[in-house]
């Protein structure tokens, strides 16, 4: 047990997720990745139904490398009574796989990581715990929040630490749920040093791009509301890209036919952020509820020029340019910072871009985050070895009759 406080020894580190796609799998995949080329022995459970051929094409390239491997089963985005199937999965993944670490990732995945835990006789493992927003951004004092809230406190018995993406999110769980004894760090998303190189716009891009899931949350029907204004104001149809998938695509679709915008709205769906930036000049991040945003990462480090609202960690990753932001659910104050982006010189453009791409470079790296990780990992399992070693250390004589 000792070994376990060691920054040498190998892990072996089972990953739980549900959804294979967004930025929670993004995080995970690259943290997998690199733990594996580490010398760790890691594997991965996640969901069979999402994720489409891209996260089969991602699975099946990752797989060679995960010792552990990986495992698919269906899981439902709320409770279901399938839940029952996929927790006497994971429960017998851990026991195949003797992991030192189960780490599980959002709501879902950090129930099935965890609650195993909870049972006589679990098993002896370091249980790590990284929430993605999901649960915790339900209204608070709705019914659906006190029944997630409950279960995360319930939970927090069975987590040995706590690894926050963003401090908004430690502080929404310490709000919401607060602190016993678990461990607990931020660990803040990284990038490769390949997706700090600059991106530049197509000759023809559009002037505004958006990249990410078409749903509620992300505030998109706010930024098409600004979209008609911004052509009302500069005398030109501004158009917009659109690049994603998600439940409300056709709703979109049809809110853009209303406002009478529909020829200057572009969807040309899912495709990778570096592919999809050229689209657009100006990316335009509307969102109402986030934690820490990969696109905003990925579009900092691309040099991409950018609006953002000041909602969750995004002001964590603009750092000590965060007064840029903008309230969300407001089409006008939108409508007046897409103006005023598209009347600002391209150099100007560019160099506010530089400064937020320099911030970023130096604070979200894939191996500061897995450094971190790795940190965090080794403090829980030194916490569980502890009472172990503490009673080694006694004399012989005060063990007589324990």
């Amino acid at each position: 047990m000792a070994s376990y406080a060691t920054n040498d020894r190998k892990l072996r580190i089972l990953h739980v997720l549900r959804a294979p796609l967004g930025g929670l799998f993004r995080h995970v995949v690259d943290l997998a990745r690199e733990q594996a080329a580490r010398g760790h022995e890691v594997g991965m459970v996640t969901d069979s139904i999402t994720g489409g051929d891209r996260a089969a094409e991602t699975l099946a390239e990752l797989a060679p490398i995960l010792r552990l491997g990986v495992t698919r089963v269906p899981m439902r985005r709320n409770p279901h009574v399938s839940d029952l199937r996929v927790f006497a999965h994971v429960s017998a993944r851990i026991k195949a796989c003797s992991p030192d670490v189960v780490h599980g990732h959002g709501s879902k995945g950090g129930f099935f990581a965890r609650a195993p835990g909870l049972l006589p006789f679990s098993a002896n493992c370091a249980r790590a715990y990284t929430p993605h927003g999901g649960s915790f951004n339900y209204k608070p004092g709705s019914l659906i929040n006190h029944l997630y809230m409950s279960t995360e406190a319930a939970l927090a018995r069975a987590t040995d630490i706590f690894l926050f993406e963003s401090a908004f999110i430690g502080g929404r769980y310490e709000a919401m749920v607060g602190y016993d004894k678990p461990l607990r760090r931020v660990v803040l998303n990284g990038i490769a040093e390949s997706e700090t190189v600059p991106v530049v716009a197509d000759a023809g891009a559009a002037d505004f791009l958006y990249v990410g899931e078409l749903r509620s949350a992300k505030g998109i029907d706010t930024l098409l509301d600004a979209l008609k204004s911004v052509s009302q104001r500069v005398g030109r149809k501004s158009r917009a890209v659109l690049v994603g998938s998600g439940p409300d695509e056709a709703a979109l679709h049809a809110h853009a036919e209303r406002l009478g915008i529909a020829d200057c709205v572009e969807m040309p769906g899912a495709m990778p952020a570096r592919q999809a930036f050229p689209k657009g000049r100006i990316l335009v991040v509307p969102s109402r509820a986030e934690s820490l945003p990969y696109i905003v990462i990925e579009a900092a480090g691309a040099r991409v020029p950018m609006i953002a609202t000041n909602v969750g960690g995004i002001p964590e990753i603009f750092g000590p340019f965060a007064d840029r932001l903008i309230p969300c659910d407001d089409p006008e104050i939108l409508a007046r910072a897409m103006i005023a982006a598209l009347e600002l010189p391209p150099a100007e453009l560019d160099a506010r871009a530089g400064e937020i791409a320099g911030f970023v470079g130096d604070h979200f790296t894939i191996a500061n985050m897995v450094d971190s990780v790795s940190a965090g990992y080794r403090e829980a399992l030194a916490a569980r070895a502890a009472p172990a070693r503490a009673i080694a250390a006694r004399p012989k004589s005060s063990q007589i009759g324990e």
